[in-house]
């Protein structure tokens, strides 16, 4: 065969190949599943937390936590089996639906549990009883035996047992509460101590009566503030384009005269202390020589921090200099994405959709939690003698299951929601003409996401799972030994937790840009972030500057909603006088309105960052020439054209001084005796 048409026909291949692994950038309308084997991994993890669910309700641990058990194991309201070596199981107590205390005030506070001895009852006592005659009455009456199930009702007022088998005196009145069918005292104050453990600065119970009858009285105020946070949120989202340049540029100043004010005042103390300490020491030098020393130290200490400082302002004005064009970049990003709020309406509803879905998730994820504590086998606590069901043997890792599932789900819906959000931004980046968008291109992100990419979102929330856990785990056992562990320990832990943190905000960060990337080129997670990565490191001034000075500007966004909001609750709260009685309603007010900042505000931070992606990728591949027309918006193309034009302008003034320089040369005269005869 002919080895030119072998060579030929390898080099076909090869181009065919690079042709095949070379990707446009831009939004392919043909896709494909990516990470396919992570999907079928996360949805066999999902089937197996909806196993345990199945398994605590097959069991019968979802009855015994919604209609309660007594301390011999028998579930209320139902005909029980007998357990072996517990007396008086099996009982029937179809007409036993209430579970009644003994003693409603006995709390463990460490377990968070009553540990008094509970009964099934048919009725729970609604008035006061002080007498065991009062328990005979009310036994009779109502027919609801409220001692042990071998004391007979009639005879409660002579038996020797009644001290130990009867309930405490006097029975406070108790009604059921709504679902779960225990009787609780009307009145609460027996679980003041309860309280006061998990309300550790209050020292008076007037102060928390007064505290929560301010919130009471302010409800109505208080739901109007929420409002007006959740509006003031929204309206910044659609304005901070017009006021980030503001901001910035008054954030730049603010950093600027302050270094330059701390070094001046630093370089003053030290020349003040020269000074001074000079003269004292002349006066004083034979009388206190230790004095003389104290100021010597104080002097080269003040030399270090003025130098230090000196250092830093220089190396920051630096920064600043060659950092500027960078700034015009962040406000660039900023108005574009001011813009992309105004033709994708919608994506002010993510989070609301993203609460919604880990609300759901998290009110399950109690559910379940709670069936597990009150599945498993029968056993007798030693220390009281009630019967408790706890989960031996292999089945006790079902609760670390249930806690991985915690994470791991809660991280993949936040991963859903960046997914969604990048696949829209990255639509309207690549969409030249605006009026030919898609009619909703949040619900296109959304089916794009669940039709192809759920195994990427899956494999991307694991890897941060992978971090979190063992970071959770060290904040544990930190939280366990505090003031038990010696100071290199604590130190070690705390390094390690800071540690994790840092990694986990990293991974965050390229995790988003890889769903941006995905979002583009529909690759896989792994080459999508290694795509994404390249990109970055190519920009790494860009993204700091981004970072740095864009989280500080949106930080003070959070901020103007929060004193916004605070004011306007201050002006409405004002006609209670009483302190206490708006403190806590302010407090209320002030921690959700910044919250919902957050939220919304994460949102705009996620739209500046795959804007960014997009502009760093349309400036690599494309150069406005013919067939490589830039997709960037009117804003960040003005961006472009006044860096060019510095670029220019600089490259203009090097050519001429390299001019010069060639002209001096030619004119300098030639040395003597080289000349020609």
């Amino acid at each position: 065969m002919d080895p030119k048409r072998l060579s030929s026909g390898s080099q076909q291949q090869v181009r065919l190949r690079k042709k095949r692994t070379k990707r446009e950038w831009r939004p392919l309308e043909d896709r494909s599943c990516t990470d396919l084997p992570w999907f079928l991994l996360f949805t066999v993890f999902c089937v197996g937390m909806g196993g345990i669910c199945g398994f605590t309700i097959v069991t019968g641990g979802a009855a015994r936590l919604v209609f309660g058990y007594d301390s011999y194991g028998n579930t209320c309201g139902r005909r029980n089996e007998q357990i072996e070596g517990v007396r008086l199981s099996g009982l029937d107590h179809t007409d036993r639906k209430f579970v009644f205390f003994l003693d409603p005030c006995n709390i463990d506070i460490v377990q968070r549990k009553i540990k008094s001895m509970a009964l099934c009852v048919s009725l729970c006592p609604t008035e006061e009883l002080k007498t065991y005659q009062d328990l005979k009455r009310f036994a009779m009456l109502n027919g609801s035996e409220l001692c042990s199930y071998e004391l007979a009702g009639h005879k409660y007022p002579g038996l020797p047992e009644r001290f130990s088998k009867c309930p405490k005196l006097p029975v406070p009145p108790s009604k059921p509460l709504p679902v779960f069918n225990r009787c609780t005292p009307v009145d609460i104050s027996c679980y003041a101590k309860f309280a006061e453990a998990v309300v550790t600065f209050v020292g008076d119970n007037s102060v928390l009566h007064r505290l929560i009858a301010g919130v009471a009285a302010s409800k109505e105020i208080i739901v109007g503030l929420c409002v007006l946070a959740l509006v003031l949120s929204m309206i910044l989202m659609v304005i901070i384009r017009y006021i980030s340049a503001v901001l910035i540029w008054i954030l730049t100043s603010l950093v600027v005269l302050g270094s330059l004010a701390g070094t001046s005042v630093l370089w003053w103390l030290y020349i003040d202390h020269r000074l001074y300490g000079n003269d004292t020491s002349a006066k004083v030098a034979k009388e206190v020589k230790e004095e003389v020393d104290i100021n010597r130290d104080s002097g080269q200490a003040l030399l270090v921090y003025a130098v230090a400082a000196t250092v830093f302002t220089i190396i920051l004005l630096l920064l600043m200099l060659f950092m500027r064009k960078r700034v015009a970049l962040t406000i660039a990003l900023f108005h574009v994405a001011g813009k992309v709020f105004i033709h994708l309406p919608l994506l002010t509803l993510q989070p609301f959709v993203t609460f919604l879905a880990l609300l759901l998730f998290w009110i399950y994820w109690i559910l379940v939690l709670l069936f597990l504590g009150t599945t498993g086998n029968p056993v007798q606590n030693e220390e009281t003698g009630l019967t408790e069901f706890r989960l031996t043997g292999p089945l006790q890792y079902l609760t670390w299951y249930h806690a991985v599932g915690l994470v791991w789900i809660s991280e993949f819906i936040l991963a859903c929601q960046q997914m969604t959000v990048a696949g829209a931004v990255v639509t309207y980046y690549f969409t030249k003409d605006k009026n030919r968008l898609p009619v909703t291109p949040i619900l296109s992100s959304v089916l794009r996401l669940v039709r192809y990419h759920l195994g990427t979102v899956a494999k991307g929330s694991f890897i941060i799972t992978l971090v979190k856990i063992p970071r959770l785990i060290l904040m544990y056992i930190h939280n366990q030994l505090k003031g038990k562990e010696n100071v290199c320990a604590r130190c070690l832990l705390k390094t390690c937790i800071c540690c994790l943190w840092c990694l986990e905000k990293c991974l965050n960060y390229l995790n988003q840009n890889a769903y941006a990337a995905t979002a583009i080129n529909s690759t896989s997670f792994c080459t999508s972030a290694r795509d994404a990565f390249v990109i970055l490191v190519e920009n790494a001034l860009r993204v700091a500057t981004i970072n740095a000075v864009g989280d500080f500007v949106l930080f003070l966004g959070k901020i103007l909603i929060v004193t916004s909001t605070a004011f306007a609750g201050v002006l409405l709260l004002n006609y209670q006088r009483d302190y206490a009685e708006w403190l806590l309603p302010l407090i209320i007010v002030c921690l959700f309105s910044f919250l919902v900042a957050h939220c919304f505000l994460s949102i705009f931070e996620i739209v500046v960052d795959v804007l960014f992606l997009c502009f760093a990728i349309d400036t690599k591949y494309n150069d406005g020439t013919p067939g490589k027309e830039f997709f960037m918006d009117k804003a960040l193309m003005e961006f472009m054209e006044s860096s060019r034009r510095l670029e220019r302008a600089a490259e203009r003034g090097r050519s001429r001084v390299k001019e010069a320089v060639s002209e001096g040369a030619e004119m300098k005269p030639m040395a003597p005796g080289t000349s020609s005869a």
